[in-house]
């Protein structure tokens, strides 16, 4: 028997309270409403089944499944709660404060066994970034970084560092999901003309570069952001400065970087110039998505050899959410956009549902992977707070908004475990609803005094690229390997430039027909009389030659730089100029 869909805990100013999932929405009576502003922080555990919030007062843990209050610790100021993977440790974190005569303040991070309620450990942990111990998802180790140094325990035993990865200043580290061998992943940011560079490590070999899985080492690198896949394969890297000396992006620069635990490592090309805003990894660890550029944005698929597999087009776009199953994959804009999504089959790349969720501030699949929440919550907008649970394919089944003095602060599902909800068949029929259904209103460009009473023209800032499939489409015969198909190009190549010096020599002959995958002959090769124009004529053949060598080198699956790409664009302006050019011959 499945479970029912998963409730949703809520946190604002009406206090803290649990909402039934589709298709009820009713209050939970699993936990009761706790009421007034003073509700600060709460956490479920992995598996869903244990809930700790803080009060202002005290900190309380309650089991979902049979409603009992487990414990309750006095920590008024706790702010940030996290469970470990097995439910064995609540870590709690509370601003750190220093006495006024300067001697060092009370530590500030507590560990909890949830068993017995005791403190295990306390720790000062000054910032609140990363403030969060590392668990392993079998808590054999634990790992937190310690004075640019990475300090690991086991088996929860605290008191003694069992292992110690000394780096000079590493600034960041991520521990790999999944069972064992367990792998690091660490961070050293540049200095003084020397690169920045990500390590990989397999715990608990730390003996040297020479011990490392990989390595990968970078320019231009403030910030670093490591996305472990979830079989702990390989991590994606986002380098990013925060100033873009070009001046041509006011988010900094940005590159991705692929390393993988084999050793291999490349930089990911990515075919539009500007921000990477989002990457993210399937649940099948096999491909990645990333949205990239600038606006309207594109966003691609690519897999482990970091080749493209799907291209979405461009679009306003910054975000990208796989469903938990990995099978239908949803690209939003969000923030500073007006909430657009695309929700995508991306076992065969359709376009199921095209809504619009404006304003919103979150977004979270639920766990059964057909429902998701969106949600306007405060202090990132504090004007017409509420949520809506949405079907993929595009209804909305439930809409609260919050009174106008009400705001809401927090909202998510509650998560479960991989494997709990199997994976249904996808469908592209909107499902009913009951909710009335409301045309986003569209916003009219402004038009000065001017234009008013002139017929309005379709003109586009940008011209929209479409999707498309970039994996290689094989025919009904079988296809032809690389090195095959990159000497039939060479050989078409060579009979198109013979037959067109044999044209060259007999110009009263007709023109020989040119098979379509040589180089296009644009036209007789006729004098103006004007050695200018003859120039510009010559030149331009020369370019179009250049880019159809280009295309036949990206048929071939070569990865071609970003001038020649934009070389490519050009030819169609090129072959205008050039009829131009002929026909005022």
């Amino acid at each position: 028997m499945l479970p029912a869909a998963p409730p949703l805990p809520i946190r604002g100013s009406e206090g803290l309270y649990l909402v039934n999932g589709p298709p009820h929405f009713t209050e939970s009576t699993v936990f009761q409403r706790e009421s007034g502003k003073n509700c600060k922080v709460y956490a479920f555990s992995k598996d869903g089944t244990l809930f700790a919030w803080g009060n202002g007062e005290k900190v309380n843990i309650i089991n979902v499944t049979n409603k009992r209050l487990l414990h309750s610790f006095d920590l008024p100021k706790a702010v940030c709660l996290e469970f470990s993977p097995k439910n064995t440790i609540l870590a709690t974190w509370q601003p750190y404060t220093t006495s006024k005569d300067g001697t060092a303040g009370t530590p500030n991070l507590q560990l909890y066994d949830v068993k017995t309620g005791t403190c295990l450990k306390s720790f000062i942990q000054k910032k609140m970034q990363n403030w969060c111990p590392s668990w392993s998802e079998e808590e054999a180790i634990c790992a937190r970084n310690v004075n640019n140094e990475v300090h690991f325990f086991e088996n929860n035993n605290f008191n003694t560092i069992a292992n110690k990865l000394h780096l000079q200043k590493i600034n960041d580290f991520v521990l790999s999901p999944g069972p064992q061998p367990y792998k690091v992943a660490v961070c050293v940011p540049g200095s003084k003309g020397a690169p920045s560079f990500v390590r990989l490590y397999q715990y608990p070999n730390f003996g040297g570069p020479h011990t490392a899985l990989a390595n990968r080492s970078f320019f231009k690198a403030d910030k670093v952001t490591m996305l472990w896949n979830k079989k702990a394969t390989a991590v994606l890297v986002i380098a990013s400065t925060d100033v873009d000396k070009t001046g041509a992006s006011y988010y900094g620069e940005q590159t991705l970087h692929y390393i993988a635990t084999n050793g291999e490592s490349a930089v990911v090309q990515l075919p539009k110039n500007g921000p990477i805003y989002d990457v993210v990894w399937n649940s099948s660890s096999t491909e990645f998505c990333a949205v990239y550029g600038f606006m309207p944005a594109k966003a691609t698929i690519f897999n482990l050899k970091c080749d493209p597999v799907f291209d979405f087009g461009t679009g306003p776009r910054n975000a990208a959410y796989f469903s938990p199953h990995g099978h239908i994959l949803v690209l939003a804009g969000f923030g500073n956009l007006r909430g657009q999504m695309e929700v995508w089959d991306v076992k065969n790349y359709k376009l199921i549902s095209k809504p619009v969720a404006s304003d919103s501030t979150y977004f979270a699949w639920c766990p059964d992977g057909e429902h998701i929440l969106t949600a306007t919550c405060a202090p990132r907008l504090r004007v017409n707070n509420g949520y809506k649970i949405w079907h993929y394919t595009g209804s909305v089944l439930h809409k609260y908004d919050v009174p106008s003095n009400a705001e809401i602060w927090q909202v998510s599902w509650q998560p479960f475990l991989d494997g709990i909800f199997p994976a249904k068949t996808i469908t592209y029929q909107a499902v009913p609803s009951e909710v009335p259904s409301e045309e986003p209103k569209v916003a009219t460009a402004y038009r000065p005094p001017a234009l008013r009473n002139k017929p309005i023209t379709n003109s586009k800032l940008h011209e929209e690229e479409p999707p498309q499939n970039m994996k290689p489409q094989s025919g009904s015969d079988k296809p032809l390997s690389k090195t095959a198909l990159k000497n039939q190009r060479k050989h078409e190549a060579k009979k198109a430039a013979k037959q067109e010096a044999r044209s060259d020599k007999s110009p009263e002959s007709a023109p020989t027909p040119v098979p379509p995958s040589a180089p296009r002959n644009t036209g007789p090769q006729s004098a103006s009389g004007d050695p200018e124009i003859d120039k510009k004529v010559k030149n331009l053949r020369k370019k179009l030659k250049a880019i159809e060598q280009l295309k036949e080198q990206a048929a071939t699956g070569k990865q071609l730089e970003k001038n020649q790409l934009e070389k490519i664009q050009k030819e169609k302006a090129l072959l205008q100029e050039l009829e131009d050019l002929e026909l005022g011959l």
